[in-house]
């Protein structure tokens, strides 16, 4: 599903990522650990474009992502990416930041986005939540909200940058286990 060979990443003269190879197979779970400062999330934006890289190839699917001729946009639809600090809007009810991306990028109607948006806030256990803001929210919920956002766009790769790391260590849970629901369900996902 996605192969990486070779990756590079320079800012400057900083060398973030050198020589950086990964095979992920359709399904598997696949955790990138290492010390803060070490180019984990780098590595992780660069997987979508967010980050350039200086170097290398990344294919995802069996398309080169850094292909001048690549359909960035399209391709980029087939991964999915939760944030660290959650992202969600904060003048937008959860139901608006889970349909924002359906309605507007893939072109369906709100209602069936409302349908599919109450489908995931359930199994993200937050049906509940629907017509709450963001502010209404504790750290657990906002990024459950945010995995159901990301797994709105039906994407086939979820990548969790640090999914947990700003939450309250009693929240930590919630949060795994719509992860591990995930990977029950045989989702490919890269864990930071």
């Amino acid at each position: 599903m996605i192969s990486v060979k070779h990756l590079s990443k320079h800012f400057g003269s900083l060398i973030v990522l050198k020589d950086v190879n990964a095979e992920i197979e359709k399904g598997e779970v696949i955790s990138v650990i290492g010390p803060s400062g070490s180019g984990k999330s780098t590595f992780l934006r660069c997987l979508n474009l967010l980050e350039m890289p200086s170097g290398g190839e990344i294919v995802i699917d069996g398309i080169n992502l850094l292909d001048k001729t690549t359909n960035v946009f399209q391709l980029r639809r087939k991964m999915g990416m939760v944030f660290q600090s959650f992202n969600l809007f904060s003048h937008l009810m959860v139901m608006e930041n889970i349909m924002l991306g359906p309605v507007h990028l893939l072109k369906m109607n709100r209602q069936e986005a409302f349908e599919e948006g109450m489908k995931l806030l359930s199994m993200v256990g937050l049906a509940e939540k629907a017509y709450a803001y963001p502010d209404e929210l504790s750290g657990g919920q906002k990024q459950r909200v945010a995995i159901a956002r990301t797994l709105a766009m039906k994407p086939e790769i979820v990548l969790f940058d640090e999914p947990t790391s700003a939450l309250d260590p009693t929240m930590v849970s919630e949060v795994l286990a719509v992860i591990r629901k995930l990977a029950a369900d045989g989702m490919t996902m890269m864990i930071v």
